[in-house]
C-alpha cells in the first residue's frame, strides 16, 4: 500500500544545525507532523551527543541536563566493571541498575510548502528545561484542536520515562502544561478532536514485574487530568507485535471510524507499523485490524542506521485521498511514505 517517496530520507543528521559547538547531530527522526496554513511542519527529534578532541575510543560521554539548565557530560571508561556499555544508545551502571543515555534529543521544528523539501529551524524549538526532562525530550505528537496545537512528548530523566504537555497557536511561542503522565508511559496520541465530550488517547504504561507493553485508552476533561483506562491492543506472543505495542500517530478520523497506526516490535526488536479501526464513539473498541504489519523495515536506510531494522511514526498528514506518513527511519532519518487512504481502510476488511 505505501510508496516510499524516492527522495528518501528527507531528513538527514547532517542537515541539522547542533544546538551547541561542543555537540553533534546523530539523529533526526520520529517526527510529529501536522498542516499548518500552506505548510507541512515537522517537530523532529533530534538527538546529539557530545564530541570531545580529548575523550579517547575507550572513553563514553554521557550529557545530560545540568541544575541550572545547561548541558554537562559525564565521562566513564568502557572496560569499568561497574558499568554495561554494549548497547551505543545507554550505559547502565550495574551495582544499581541506572541508566545513562549517550545522546540527548529536543524538538526542532521543519517547514515546507510541498511536504518533501524541509527547511530545519537553526535552533530547538523545545528543550530540556526542568529535571522531569533532563535526559531530554523525544517523539513529539501534534493535533489541532479547535484553534490550538497541542504537542505531547516524552520527558526522560532520572526519575523515569513521562510524558509531558506543550501547546501553541502559531508555532513561535509555546506553552507548557507539565506532565500528564507519570513514568513509566510513553507513546501518547491524542485525538483531534472529543469523543463523547471528552478529550481522549492511546498510551502506553511500561510495567514491571506483571504485564506487557500494550496500548490503553485514557479519557479527560481539561487535556490535563486523565482516567477511565481500558486496554484496547496487547502485545502477541509469537508474532511481529510480540515484544510490545504502542501509540504511532494520532488517531485520523475517517467516514469509516477512527484509523489508528500504531508501531509495534518483536522480541530482537525489528519495529514495525500496523494499522486498526474503531468506532467514532468508542475507540477503546477494535472494529477491524490489519494481521499483517502495514509498512515494515525494507530500505537499507531503514534496516542500517543507529538502530536498524525500526520503522517508527510519530504523525501523518491527509490531504483528500492521500495519506503522507512521516516515520523515524533506524533512529536516524526521517522519511516519507505514501498511500491511498481508501486503500489502506480497504486493507483493514
Amino acid at each position: 500500500m505505501f510508496q516510499r517517496h524516492p527522495s528518501n530520507p528527507l531528513i538527514r543528521p547532517e542537515a541539522v544545525q547542533p544546538s551547541d559547538a561542543a555537540f553533534e547531530v546523530i539523529g533526526a527522526f520520529n517526527a510529529g507532523a501536522i498542516l499548518f496554513g500552506d505548510e507541512t511542519i515537522l517537530l523532529v527529534r533530534v538527538a546529539e551527543r557530545p564530541v570531545a578532541a580529548d575523550a579517547p575510543a575507550e572513553v563514553v560521554l554521557l550529557p545530560s541536563m545540568d541544575s541550572r539548565g545547561g548541558l554537562s557530560v559525564r565521562r566513564i571508561r568502557r572496560n569499568d566493571p561497574d558499568y554495561d556499555s554494549a548497547d551505543s544508545r545507554f550505559v547502565i551502571h550495574r551495582p544499581t541498575g541506572n541508566l545513562f543515555l549517550t545522546s540527548i534529543s529536543h524538538i526542532r521544528l521543519a517547514r515546507s510548502s510541498d511536504g518533501v523539501q524541509f527547511q530545519i529551524d537553526r535552533q530547538p524549538w523545545l528543550r530540556p528545561t526542568t529535571p522531569d526532562e533532563s535526559f531530554g525530550i523525544e517523539d513529539a505528537r501534534v493535533v489541532q484542536i479547535e484553534n490550538r496545537y497541542y504537542i505531547n512528548f516524552t520527558a526522560v530523566s532520572p526519575r523515569g520515562i513521562a510524558t509531558g504537555l506543550a501547546s501553541t497557536q502559531d508555532f513561535a511561542s509555546v506553552e507548557r502544561h507539565g506532565i500528564i503522565f507519570p513514568p513509566a508511559n510513553r507513546d501518547v496520541t491524542i485525538f483531534p478532536g472529543r469523543v463523547n465530550g471528552q478529550y481522549a488517547c492511546y498510551h502506553r504504561p511500561m510495567p514491571g514485574m506483571f504485564g506487557g507493553y500494550n496500548m490503553w485508552l485514557a479519557q479527560s476533561p481539561d487535556l490535563l487530568h486523565w482516567g477511565q483506562h481500558r486496554v484496547v491492543l496487547t502485545a502477541q506472543p509469537n508474532a511481529w507485535e510480540s515484544g510490545r505495542v504502542g501509540g504511532g500517530a494520532p488517531p485520523i478520523w475517517t467516514e469509516r471510524g477512527w484509523l489508528t497506526i500504531y508501531h509495534a516490535a518483536d522480541r530482537r526488536d525489528r519495529y514495525c507499523l500496523g494499522a486498526f479501526l474503531s468506532p467514532h464513539d468508542d475507540p477503546a473498541e477494535i472494529i477491524a485490524r490489519a494481521s499483517e504489519p502495514i509498512f515494515e523495515p525494507q530500505a537499507a536506510y531503514e534496516t542500517e542506521g543507529f538502530f536498524g531494522n525500526v520503522v517508527f511514526t510519530c504523525g501523518t498528514v491527509v490531504q483528500g485521498d492521500r495519506l503522507r506518513l512521516y516515520y523515524g527511519a533506524a533512529d536516524e532519518t526521517v522519511a516519507l511514505a505514501e498511500a491511498s487512504l481508501t486503500d489502506v481502510l480497504d486493507a483493514l476488511g
